[in-house]
């Protein structure tokens, strides 16, 4: 897979920059970070962040809200990747720099369909048939998984475009067991239940996403 990440900030960060004006809000991580089970620094540590991931791309991160915490900063609580699906924790503000995101994905397994709104108002800006994940390999459910890397696969079977979501399903089209939304190479399977956990969309989707899902969008995935 060659990679092409198109992030949703930029990745220069400024240690006086605010606090967004609405969540959810995406953007990096400014150093390696403890995060805790609540706002306060000495909350039991449920997971270590590092600003760079195994592959050297920025970590990005989801924001869900924000909050003061008990040392009297402010925390965001984050969507956290990997396993288990639907983790949530909280790091100080100063650790990562986040701003609002502007469009959400929303996949419905028993539709299957894919969907693009804007968050501010929740206008449908995409909607298409996908395939999703067969029984014993379903798509996994949950609210707020993210975009976490984009590239454009040199595998014709991920089509012309691909993300990887923050979400893990027990086994994936992907190498590993990450769930992505990718084209296909097999077009005639769309809107069926055939897949091993990824979203599966025709290439002229897959390459709208390019554009309306940058690192960090928000993902639903809903029955």
């Amino acid at each position: 897979m060659a990679l092409g990440c198109a992030l949703a900030v930029p990745p220069t960060v400024h240690a006086g920059a605010e606090r967004p004006a609405r969540f959810p809000a995406a953007g990096e991580l400014r150093r390696t970070v403890a995060v805790r089970s609540a706002p306060d620094p000495s909350a039991a540590v449920v997971r270590t962040m590092r600003r760079f991931r195994s592959d050297l791309q920025f970590q990005v991160v989801l924001a869900l809200s924000s909050r003061r915490g008990s040392d009297g900063a402010w925390w965001y609580r984050l969507s956290l990747p990997g396993r288990p699906n639907g983790a949530r924790g909280w790091v100080r503000a100063d650790a990562a720099e986040v701003r609002p995101v502007v469009n959400r994905i929303v996949v419905r397994l028993a539709e299957r369909r894919l969907e693009v709104r804007r968050v501010r108002d929740d206008k449908l800006l995409l909607r298409a048939i996908a395939a999703v994940g067969a029984p014993g390999a379903e798509t996994p459910l949950g609210r707020s998984f993210y975009v976490e890397s984009a590239f454009a696969p040199t595998d014709p079977f991920y089509g012309v475009f691909a993300l990887e979501t923050s979400a893990h399903a027990r086994v994936t089209d992907w190498p590993s067991d990450v769930v992505g939304i990718h084209g296909t190479n097999l077009p005639d399977l769309l809107g069926e239940a055939v897949s091993h956990g990824c979203v599966r969309v025709a290439n002229r989707v897959a390459a709208r996403l390019r554009r309306l899902a940058p690192l960090g969008t928000p993902i639903d995935v809903v029955r």
